[in-house]
């Protein structure tokens, strides 16, 4: 084929002829003019989800949760497929947000642009963080759910799912009693990274649990004083860097497609877990604990943030929500943030056109940093077990829960269960007479963790598009990433 320039001698795209090229190229692509046959990606996630909750709830209707062959289609089959994906998916997020990050900074170029973008991200994420945790605790006033739940209940709870619930619980406490630094101390030691490529060793080691993951901030602090760096050195002395990091990006992004071609058949081993070892029968006994959450989680994904993306960034809410839908799902199946953030960097890109060098400077960042349904559920759950245990909270208090939830929202790892040890922390601090109760939430948190892992990946979104809008520049429609061309990075070149 011959080679094929444009005005400027870059060579243009070629359209790819092979049909398994051709997917893995444009299916998360909303916008392409060579859209893949069959059934789109979305869609079959879709399926896989309903697939996995039909077959879940019918196999605990029948044999029960605690049937022996059903634990064996678990742990021998169903969850080893779903781990796969989740540790398939962790396994490029190190690469992919450190060179990500680092020519997304360098893109930016300018040291007060930069510092604007961040202003900019770290208010918006605090605004929207504190009004789901102000929606979330009026909820839990409002409709009390842990004065609804009858004191036998309670404890038929605590007796089937405890047992479940107990390795979790004494680990979040042990970390949480060893963490006795002051709230500042713990802010700095949680941003600033003694050994950076310390912050990869969980994903080096193939660890996925909250205590072993890799400590993302710390990767990400490393990558933007790289980015930073590389700004306040002559271009021609960083360019060949940039190059590497815009080459491991892209193959990331293969990877990304490559992995996501498995993502329905993982949805349905995932959402089959849950329901088959637990069925609906928890959720009808905590459903006033769940329906508060969920209202909760609703009121800011569709009233909250289509507010935000109509007036601020200028969208459509439904056109929006219709580009993301992809993400949405992935967020929702993983329960991780962290797992969702390839294709949310994928997605934002192509089908939002949001540039590279805002989309990995905020998503990457807001994967970890910023997650309002996280600090949502923290207040409601904090407010629903002392409500359970019959033990109030005072105004002071609940102001209390609403500082620590933000805060705690910047610290919660994104994987999943990631909020138990910062609520197991809050309830010692706030409450140290309250009882033990947080074992029966244990079973509802995965179904819980789906959605709002969903809200968080959403509000990333969200605040990537304001900053974007609010930076000049044209939202849903492509834009040209922040590579190197000639030894200088195009997002720096300014109108030619």
């Amino acid at each position: 084929m011959a080679d094929e320039r444009d005005e400027k001698g870059l060579q243009k795209p070629e359209i790819a002829s092979d049909a398994f090229e051709r997917e893995l190229t444009t299916d998360l692509d909303d916008e392409t003019p060579d859209k893949p046959k069959g059934v789109p990606l979305h869609t079959r996630i879709l399926i896989g989800l309903g697939l996995g909750v039909v077959a879940g709830v019918t196999v605990n209707a029948i044999l029960g949760g605690n049937d022996p062959r059903v634990g064996w289609v678990i742990d021998n089959i169903t969850q080893p497929i779903g781990t796969l994906f989740l540790r398939l998916l962790l396994m490029i997020v190190v690469p992919l947000v450190f060179s990500s990050l680092v020519v997304g900074v360098a893109g930016i170029g300018d040291i007060r642009k930069l510092g604007r973008v961040g202003l900019k991200s770290f208010g918006y994420c605090l605004v929207v963080s504190a009004i789901s945790v102000v929606i979330g605790l009026t909820l839990a006033n409002t409709i009390r759910p842990g004065k609804r739940v009858d004191a036998a209940t309670s404890e038929a709870l605590k007796q089937r799912y405890g047992a479940d619930a107990s390795k979790t619980v004494e680990d979040a406490q042990k970390t949480s009693a060893a963490n006795k630094d002051s709230a500042l101390m713990q802010a700095v030691k949680t941003i600033v990274p003694t050994n950076p490529f310390a912050a990869v060793s969980g994903l080096v080691t193939g660890a996925t649990t909250q205590n072993d993951t890799p400590n993302m901030l710390h990767l990400m602090f490393f990558a933007l004083i790289v980015g930073i760096g590389i700004t306040l050195i002559p271009v021609e002395v960083t360019a060949p860097l940039l190059r590497v990091l815009e080459a491991v990006y892209e193959v990331t992004a293969k990877i990304i497609d490559i992995v996501m071609k498995f993502a329905p058949y993982a949805v349905a081993c995932l959402l089959f877990n849950n329901t088959a070892r637990f069925g609906l029968d928890l959720l009808q006994a905590l459903a006033w604990f769940v329906a508060t959450v969920l209202i909760g989680l609703s009121l800011q994904m569709f009233g909250v943030y289509s507010l935000s993306v109509y007036f601020l960034s200028r969208i459509s809410p439904l056109e929006f929500f219709r580009r993301i839908k992809t993400v949405i799902l992935t967020a929702f199946s993983t329960s991780s943030s962290n797992a969702t953030l390839p294709t949310a960097l994928r997605v934002s890109e192509e089908n939002l056109g949001v540039p590279q060098e805002i989309n990995s400077f905020v998503l990457t960042v807001g994967a970890t940093a910023n997650q309002n349904g996280t600090a949502l559920y923290e207040g409601v759950t904090v407010l629903f077990l002392c409500q359970l245990a019959g033990l109030d909270l005072s105004l002071g208090q609940q102001l209390m829960v609403v500082y620590l939830a933000i805060l705690g929202g910047i610290g919660t790892a994104g994987v999943p269960s990631g909020s138990i040890p910062f609520i197991i922390g809050v309830l010692a601090m706030l409450r140290p007479d309250l009882p033990p109760l947080i074992a029966i939430i244990i079973g509802v948190d995965r179904i819980l963790d789906m959605c709002r892992t969903t809200l968080n990946v959403a509000g990333d979104i969200t605040a990537a598009t304001y900053v974007a809008r609010s930076e000049g520049y044209e939202l849903l429609r492509p834009h040209e990433p922040a590579i190197v061309h000639a030894g200088v990075p195009l997002a720096g070149r300014g109108a030619e």
